[in-house]
């Protein structure tokens, strides 16, 4: 009997604050790329916590302040084991940041993996703990449920090294001081999905956008990352909602030792700060500034120097490459924000692209004019699928060998 029928596997995308969560039903054969239920608990650790499903308003959540995360944790297990088609959980797939310079595919996590990846706090200090935390924690409750690493940096693995490398004395490149590369679970999905929609040209010279809260691009040719913008840290590269992207290490030397502002102050002001919401004092989101930018001179040149940055970042990479054939925008702000890819592409005319305004409007697929020489695409971001996908590989593997043993 295939014990991986009548299976559910579990992604988890775990934050500071929050919890995303969602349960794609491993029975069917090729895993189905939405999910059968899926939501987030977000607030944790605050005065109040919420908790929202799938088509549903958020509703309050009591959590026990003395570990709120672990009371999530336990909130979301029972909400798995109510739901109807969860007759058996076969996995847990977590999102994790860091794989350094040891994990580039996903891997089944033991006590001696989440040792490893402990070491790798400091080179993710803001999102390597929690992921780690619900591993742990589940490893407590049930340690006989499989439980999958699946790592942000793991999609760069094959950038060249002179894409690697930092600047910095050969010794610390030797210590693994490098550029890492993130967000590679929504690249490794535009690598599945876009040739399928695309064909050929998605194989050529590739520049993938994935704009949201945080933001970054990568540049693929054959489908695999050769450049990217995210470097030793998930600060680095383009301007963000509250990061600053690339800066002039001076201007960090300048707040430590003119300004006085201790370690902690600094990384405050980078990560949460900075950005978009710094730059215009007012908000994160840029749907909130284009509505106030007319009226509003910080707003606008929050607009102009986000924009500006992701021109010119998306021409450092097709220099790179010698030239773009498909550029493809994904996440919350890549999908769903007309007006700033319409932007972004008019900086980009003298490459030859052009934009259909109204299939961009509409958000189609392809938002490209017929006589324009760059394809241009809007594809939705799926870091979960990939992340379920890469378990039920891995669940399959186990039930192949045990059905094999008998």
């Amino acid at each position: 009997m295939n014990t991986a029928l009548n299976t559910c596997i579990l992604v988890l995308n775990c934050g500071s604050s929050s919890i995303k969560f969602a349960l794609f039903d491993a029975s069917r054969q090729p895993l189905p790329r939405s999910p059968i239920w899926g939501g987030k608990i977000e607030g944790i650790g605050g005065p109040q916590a919420t908790h929202s499903e799938t088509g549903q308003p958020p509703v309050g959540l009591s959590l026990d302040p003395a570990n709120p995360y672990h009371a999530a944790l336990e909130h979301i297990e029972r909400r798995v084991l109510a739901q109807p088609g969860a007759r058996h959980l076969a996995a847990v797939a977590h999102r994790v940041v860091h794989g350094g310079a040891k994990y580039f595919e996903p891997v089944a996590v033991n006590t001696q993996v989440l040792a490893d990846l402990r070491e790798y706090i400091p080179l993710a200090p803001l999102h390597q703990p929690f992921a780690l935390e619900a591993i742990e924690a589940l490893l407590e409750r049930q340690p006989h449920l499989l439980q999958v690493a699946c790592f942000d940096t793991a999609f760069h693995h094959t950038l060249p090294q002179v894409e690697q490398m930092l600047p910095l004395p050969y010794a610390a490149w030797e210590r693994g001081l490098r550029r890492y590369g993130f967000h590679g679970l929504s690249y490794a999905y535009q690598a599945l999905v876009l040739p399928e929609r695309h064909g050929d040209v998605a194989r050529g010279r590739t520049v993938v956008a994935h704009l949201g809260s945080g933001a970054s691009l990568c540049a693929m040719n054959d489908l695999k990352s050769v450049a990217t913008t995210m470097g030793f840290s998930a600060l680095d590269g383009l301007m963000m909602g509250t990061r600053c992207g690339a800066l002039d290490p001076g201007a960090v030397i300048y707040l430590m030792e003119i300004e006085k502002l201790s370690l902690q102050q600094v990384a405050h002001v980078l990560y949460h700060e900075s950005g978009l919401l710094g730059v215009s004092c007012l908000s994160s989101d840029p749907r909130v500034l284009l509505a106030h930018e007319a009226s509003d001179e910080r707003a606008r040149a929050a607009l102009d120097l986000y924009v500006r940055r992701i021109v010119r970042e998306i021409g450092a990479l097709v220099a790179v490459q010698g030239g773009l054939d498909l550029l493809a925008f994904t996440a919350g702000i890549g999908e769903h924000n007309a007006e700033i890819r319409s932007r972004i592409c008019r900086q980009l005319g003298f490459l030859g692209l052009r934009l259909d305004e109204a299939a961009n409007q509409r958000h189609a697929a392809c938002i490209s004019a017929p006589d324009s020489t760059v394809r241009v695409a809007v594809e939705p971001a799926n870091e979960e699928w990939v992340a379920a996908r890469a378990a039920a590989l891995l669940v399959g593997v186990a039930v192949d060998a045990a059905e094999g043993s008998h």
